[in-house]
């Protein structure tokens, strides 16, 4: 006499709650696996000698540098074009933004440094007011050339959409590199000084 089959929905069931449970574990590994992985644009620490920070990783590009007018902190007008035949830094931020407060010393320690070898560096504030970034420079110390940008003109002329970015300009008017991102000394070193010294 044949053996009495269990009913398929039974059979089923045992089987699927493994399936289930196996897919469910392969979908957590990998959003782990995720998690770990090094962000695009970050540092991944292997010896003594890489960069032990996260840092934004300069592109090279080749366009011209748009033209941008606007006011200094007095209220004096000014223009990029103003700094033509120079190295000249561009780093678009804003005082609510964490990452572009963290690398404001970076910046500015960097363009000490580097300041006379035909080099300047202008850190283009957007969406607050002269004075709330005047306020904001005396808090903090900066010695930089900075402008405001309240009505963010910059996202514009240069089809921006993060913060910060910076844009590296060569003495002909050309971009020559950009980042998005804060940006550790190390790098700047090995990416911009560089071009600095062509």
């Amino acid at each position: 006499m044949a053996q009495k089959q269990k009913p398929a929905s039974k059979r089923s069931s045992k089987t699927l709650l493994p399936m289930a449970l196996v897919g469910t574990g392969l979908i957590l590994l990998g959003a782990v696996a995720f998690l770990l992985l090094p962000k695009s644009g970050t540092a991944t620490p292997t010896s003594q000698n890489t960069i032990s920070a996260p840092s934004a990783i300069p592109v090279e590009v080749a366009s011209p540098l748009p033209d941008l007018q606007l006011k200094d902190l007095q209220g004096n007008p000014v223009a990029l074009s103003d700094y033509s035949g120079q190295w000249l830094l561009i780093n678009n931020w804003a005082t609510w933004c964490p990452p572009c407060k963290a690398e404001m010393p970076v910046l500015q320690a960097y363009y000490q440094e580097h300041q006379d070898q035909n080099f300047m560096l202008i850190a283009i504030e957007s969406g607050e007011t002269a004075e709330e970034v005047a306020d904001f420079v005396a808090r903090n110390k900066l010695e930089l050339t900075i402008w405001p940008d309240p009505d963010e003109k910059v996202y514009a002329v240069f089809h921006n959409i993060s913060l910060p970015t910076s844009w590296l300009v060569d003495p002909r008017g050309q971009i020559r590199l950009t980042w998005t991102g804060a940006i550790t000394r190390e790098v700047l070193e090995k990416y911009v000084t560089p071009l600095l010294e062509e």
